[in-house]
């Protein structure tokens, strides 16, 4: 399962993606905004938005470019470890 989480703390971006590798997943994160982000984001299976530590053009971005896919979207004000394990354990398989 493809999982891209946008937002987050930029110390934690390692950690997010240990986390996402013991639920099986591969991971992208993008913790600020970047060039081409809208590019970067691809077709993922789930698509995670950290809303509290992210601007509002990023999260614009990020919606509009999964826009008309089948693409989960997780939504948590919180940006911790065990936030992103509960989302995935609801959105995987693997618990």
């Amino acid at each position: 399962m493809s999982i891209v989480i946008v937002g987050g703390n930029e110390c934690m971006e390692r950690q997010y993606k240990n986390i996402c590798q013991e639920y099986q997943c591969s991971g992208k994160v993008f913790t600020k905004m970047e060039d081409g982000l809208k590019s970067k984001i691809g077709r993922p299976d789930l698509l995670i938005l950290f809303t509290g530590t992210m601007s509002h053009k990023m999260l614009k971005c990020a919606l509009n470019e999964v826009k008309g896919q089948k693409v989960k979207i997780a939504r948590s004000h919180s940006s911790s470890a065990s936030a992103l394990k509960r989302i995935l354990a609801e959105n995987t398989c693997k618990a």
